[in-house]
């Protein structure tokens, strides 16, 4: 080989050299720009109520469409007659919490075709917390029901049931009889109504499979009248044993053939009223059949306390024996119902005439520590 030809080929080592040494991967494809989807927008603006959203999409080939977030579900609709455009249907969750404030997400869509892709993106705004009820200090609001819609909230389940299930009770209990039960103006209505020969009325439970251990609870209730009614606002474990062992806690009870007495009772092993134990106590509360009055009670692992417009009416502590005295260390629900009758609304006999009588009930809150 000449020197000239030495020359050339050294000069071509180098070249090849310095080209394959420049920090570049000679493998990397290079993806035109016109190659990427074309997306009919590139942003969404989501409240925090959600909803669902589309954009259309034209590809130069073959594209899928997705998102890494969970809170956004994406499908895709490719177009009969040409596979490389189609329309991208974005459904994105509700980001609330009834209970708490959220902040605002962001997330994205892409929409891939080959090595090129494009990509939506998407924003959603958070919640502000209503702050409009005020809660006891260092508790928070984890539930409530201020029955201001059409309907109660579907964490309230109703019970069926005959005369005598409990308590020698008339009443029969039917599942949102008109008759019976009612949301209107703000507030529930359960009502005891003479049908025929028998009376019927509502029994309805509230996060009757998860409750609540520990919190305070209050609700807001105009009491009926008439001898014969038996109206109350307590709550039963949710895994249910056998009682009195599982316990029982009655915020509120009251019988109409003693008007504007109003009690607050616990049930367990160690107490209960068939045999004379129960812890109970019964205050006057002028204007309970007819006016709205506030009961409630604050559970805790060391006592429970009632009250009835803030006035604290019974206590009873933990005495640290165990179940046996405080069987109220698991999940209880809130129980609503008007009785007709039975041993006790009915000890002194029932006048058919007060029927109809209505329980009138303004909210029910259940508030826990922060």
């Amino acid at each position: 080989m000449s020197n000239f030809g030495r020359l050339i080929t050294l000069f071509a080592a180098l070249s090849l050299s310095i080209f394959s040494c420049d920090g570049k991967d000679k493998d990397e494809p290079v993806v035109p720009k016109d190659m990427a989807p074309e997306l009919s927008t590139t942003s969404i603006n989501a409240s925090c109520d959600g909803g669902e959203f589309t954009f259309t999409v034209a590809a130069k080939g073959e594209w899928s469409a997705y998102s890494d977030e969970e809170w956004i579900k994406v499908k895709t609709m490719y177009d009969s007659d040409n596979w490389k455009s189609g329309t991208v249907v974005v459904t994105v969750d509700p980001n609330v919490d009834k209970y708490a404030g959220t902040i605002n997400r962001s997330g994205r869509v892409s929409v891939k075709s080959g090595a090129a892709s494009s990509t939506v993106a998407v924003e959603q705004a958070g919640m502000t917390a209503d702050n409009t009820i005020n809660a006891p200090e260092g508790y928070k609001l984890v539930w409530n029901d201020e029955f201001n819609d059409e309907d109660a909230s579907g964490d309230w389940t109703f019970e069926s049931k005959g005369p005598g299930w409990v308590n020698n009770e008339l009443q029969t209990y039917v599942v949102r009889d008109p008759d019976c039960y009612s949301v209107s103006n703000g507030t529930l209505k359960i009502t005891a109504k003479k049908d025929g020969s028998k009376i019927k009325s509502t029994r309805m439970y509230a996060c009757a499979s998860s409750g609540w251990q520990y919190g305070y609870v209050e609700a807001r209730i105009k009491l009926p009248k008439g001898k014969g009614t038996w109206p109350a606002f307590w709550m039963m474990p949710t895994k249910f044993t056998s009682w009195p062992e599982c316990g029982e806690i009655d915020i509120m009870e009251e019988v109409g053939y003693h008007p504007d007495y109003v009690s607050s009772s616990l049930h367990a092993l160690g107490h209960y009223h068939a045999n004379g134990t129960q812890v109970t106590k019964e205050v006057k509360c002028d204007g309970a059949e007819g006016d709205f009055h506030i009961y409630s009670m604050e559970w805790t692992h060391e006592y429970i306390q009632f009250f009835v417009d803030g006035t604290p009416t019974l206590y009873y502590a933990n005495d640290g024996t165990g179940s046996r005295n405080w069987p109220y260390d698991q999940t209880f629900y809130v129980i609503l119902n008007l009785a007709w009758g039975g041993d006790w609304g009915g000890s002194q006999g029932v006048d058919e005439s007060s029927l109809p009588a209505t329980m009138e009930v303004d909210y029910v809150r259940v508030f826990q520590k922060k």
